[in-house]
């Protein structure tokens, strides 16, 4: 995705000015940085504005800047099964080769080949720092790893209650019957 203008202020934007042009010099930082807006998935993921620890390095490259990281975060979320609060922490690792702009690109043409473009000196890391994350959480994130998850006749949390059982349904071709039974035990 690119942007024409980026804010050199935003938490994600890396300015590669101090690295230069020449391929082969390199910068190692960590950077702490607020989490964007829905950064996760619908049940699992890192609040916005929790810090995001960043283990960089970037490296000039003859295309342009190659960043290398690690994030790390905390996680918050639901239980996939049974809905109960999960804590927990992601380790995300990434790559991306952000490519010089070479002042004939069009930026609908990056957008389709998912190219990552340098906007002058500066990098937006977010649009990585979302896929890495994204992809790294678990599809269906549980509690534990043999949570029995919710009763599907009445809801009840199967982990409090695992004795929980209810009558076998009556079959409705025969429920007339049934109410037959009920008053000839009354009688």
């Amino acid at each position: 995705m690119t942007n024409t203008h980026l804010d050199p202020r935003a938490p994600l934007v890396l300015d590669t000015r101090e690295l230069g042009r020449r391929p082969g010099s390199m910068s190692e930082f960590e950077r702490s940085v607020p989490a964007p807006a829905d950064l996760g998935i619908e049940v699992l993921g890192v609040p916005e504005g929790a810090q995001v620890e960043l283990d960089l390095r970037l490296e000039a490259v003859m295309e342009g800047v190659l960043v290398t990281g690690v994030a790390t975060a905390a996680l918050a979320g639901e239980c996939s099964r049974c809905l109960e609060p999960i804590s927990d922490e992601i380790e995300a690792r990434f790559q991306e080769l952000f490519v010089s702009d070479d002042g004939e690109h069009r930026p609908e043409d990056d957008e389709e080949s998912g190219v990552s473009r340098l906007v002058g000196d500066l990098l937006d890391l977010e649009p990585t720092l979302r896929d890495a994350v994204v992809l790294a959480l678990p599809f269906q994130p549980l509690c534990e790893e043999d949570c029995p998850g919710l009763c599907t006749e009445c809801g009840v949390r199967l982990k409090d209650d695992p004795e929980h059982s209810h009558e076998a349904p009556i079959d409705p071709r025969w429920a007339g019957l049934a109410g037959l039974a009920t008053e000839q035990d009354q009688d």
